[in-house]
C-alpha cells in the first residue's frame, strides 16, 4: 500500500512538473477532453435529475409532516453543491474515464508501444499522463456544475408535481437561494479538482503498471476503478472537513 502511495505522488509530481508542456500537447488534450466531457454528458445530466428528484422525494413528506416543507429548496440546493454532485460525478468518471485511461495504457504496456516511445526518446508521462489528467481536470469541474443545475431542476420538479410536498418553482428556488451562495458552488468544485487528479493519478499509474497480457489489463482496471473509488470516498470527508474551516 504505501509502495503504491509513493508512486502515485512521483508519477503526480512528475505530471505537475511537466504542466508547461500542456500547451504543446494540446491536440491530445483536446481530444481528451472531447471524450470525457461531452461524452459523459448526458449520462451525468440524466444521473443528476433523478438524484435531486430522490432527494426531494425522500425528504419532502418528512418536512411537509413537520410544517417545514418550505425549507425543501435550500435542503435539495445544499446536498446537491457539497456532496452529491461532486462525489456522484467523480464515481461515473472513475468507472466510464478511469478504467478506460487504465484499460488503454495497460494495452500499451503489455504490447510494448510504451518501450517503443521511450525508445524514440518521448516521455511517457508527458505524452500519456499529462494530457489525461489535464482533461479530467477540466472536465470533472465542469459536468459537476452541470449536475448541480439539473440535480436541482430535478428536485424542483418533483416538489411541484408530488402532491405531498406541492411545493412552486418559485418557493422552491427563493428557499435555495436563501441558503446556497457561490461558496457553496465553489465547494463542490474544488472536491471535483481532488477528485479528478485523484481519478486520472490512480488510473494511468495502474495502466502504466500493468503486466501479464489481457489478464493483466484487466486487473489494472478493476484495481484503477476500485482505488480511485476507495480514495474519492476516504478523501471526500477531509476535504469537506478542511472546507468548513471557511465557511
Amino acid at each position: 500500500m504505501f509502495q503504491n502511495i509513493g508512486e502515485l505522488m512521483v508519477l503526480l509530481g512528475r505530471t505537475v512538473r511537466a504542466l508547461p508542456l500542456a500547451w504543446r500537447h494540446r491536440r491530445k488534450v483536446f481530444d481528451q477532453l472531447f471524450e470525457i466531457g461531452n461524452a459523459s454528458l448526458l449520462m451525468a445530466c440524466v444521473l443528476s435529475l433523478f438524484i435531486g428528484g430522490e432527494l426531494a422525494l425522500q425528504t419532502g413528506p418528512v418536512l411537509a409532516e413537520r410544517g417545514l416543507v418550505s425549507y425543501i429548496g435550500r435542503l435539495v440546493g445544499i446536498s446537491m453543491c457539497k456532496e452529491f454532485a461532486p462525489v456522484m460525478m467523480a464515481i461515473l468518471i472513475a468507472g466510464r474515464i478511469g478504467s478506460a485511461m487504465a484499460a488503454e495504457i495497460g494495452s500499451m504496456r503489455v504490447y510494448q508501444e510504451i518501450d517503443a516511445l521511450q525508445t524514440m526518446n518521448i516521455n511517457p508521462v508527458h505524452y500519456l499522463v499529462l494530457p489525461r489528467l489535464v482533461a479530467i481536470c477540466v472536465a470533472l469541474p465542469i459536468l459537476v456544475l452541470f449536475s448541480i443545475l439539473v440535480g436541482w431542476m430535478g428536485g424542483a420538479l418533483v416538489s411541484v408535481l408530488n402532491q405531498e410536498i406541492g411545493v412552486s418553482f418559485a418557493t422552491f428556488f427563493n428557499d435555495l437561494r436563501l441558503l446556497v451562495d457561490t461558496w457553496d458552488v465553489a465547494n463542490g468544485l474544488i472536491k471535483s479538482l481532488v477528485f479528478a487528479v485523484v481519478i486520472g493519478t490512480v488510473s494511468c499509474h495502474q495502466g502504466l503498471m500493468t503486466i501479464g497480457g489481457p489478464r493483466g489489463i484487466g486487473r489494472s482496471v478493476t484495481k484503477a476503478v476500485v482505488n480511485s473509488i476507495v480514495l474519492i470516498l476516504i478523501l471526500d470527508y477531509f476535504v469537506t472537513r478542511f472546507l468548513m474551516y471557511f465557511d
